[in-house]
């Protein structure tokens, strides 16, 4: 059966903290302009959301205004406002949308994984026949969904995310939680990776993943492409 709704959300994180550093972290911006334009120049209306609604911090590292989809994004009055004023979790009708985005940023390694509701939304979009799609940390928040079955959502299929390599790359292995890429084997996923920092899609069935910042577009673009009439 297929998703009534017309609507694609982008979840970002509510996190600020990195661990117990003190230093700051949040969404990463790339990873939300960039699905976000290829999904609007489709047609598609997307909202933005959070698991506390509201101002979501930005990962201020991300701000790469010689970028010009970030630019645009930044300096949009629109869509700066659904930054500042996410949707919480908690009012999003999945009936109302055809497809869910997890953005990245190493946020969400602290508030997607445990998080109740995202797990609820998840499974809900996908068993009504809508698409889930993740990018970076942003499979942080399939980790623990379970179907109706009681399998977990990404057990047996194909997928990446932010890779090991990577964490370590980023000197950030020690202070994450846990690593991304055992957690999701763990899982069941069959986890494949690039070499560090290049593109890396791959969509199994309603299932897309991006491995890291390069792949946010092609997230966003395979999202587009799954939602088209031709695959109805």
């Amino acid at each position: 059966m297929s998703l009534l709704g017309t609507k694609v959300s982008i979840v970002v994180t509510s996190h600020a903290t990195l661990g117990t550093t003190g230093k700051a972290t949040g969404y990463y911006l790339p990873e939300v302009s960039h699905p976000y334009a290829v999904l609007t120049e489709n047609g598609f209306k997307v909202d933005i959301a959070s698991p506390q609604g509201g101002n979501a911090p930005v990962d201020r590292g991300s701000l790469h205004l010689n970028d010009p989809v970030n630019k645009e994004f930044w300096e949009n009055k629109a869509t700066r406002a659904q930054l500042e004023n996410t949707l919480p979790l908690e009012k999003i009708d999945t009936k109302n949308y055809r497809a869910i985005i997890f953005a990245g940023g190493h946020g969400t390694m602290w508030d997607f994984a445990d998080n109740r509701t995202i797990q609820r939304l998840t499974a809900s979009i996908y068993e009504q026949g809508g698409i889930v799609a993740a990018v970076c940390h942003g499979p942080a928040a399939l980790i623990n969904v379970r179907l109706g079955n009681g399998d977990f959502l990404v057990s047996g299929k194909q997928l990446t995310a932010f890779s090991n390599a990577e964490e370590d790359a980023a000197q950030l292995t020690e202070i994450m939680p846990f690593l991304l890429e055992r957690k999701l084997r763990e899982r069941g996923a069959r986890y494949t990776a690039a070499p560090l920092w290049q593109q890396n899609v791959i969509a199994d069935d309603r299932l897309v993943t991006g491995q890291n910042p390069a792949s946010a577009a092609g997230v966003g673009q395979k999202v587009a492409d799954l939602l088209s009439p031709k695959h109805k």
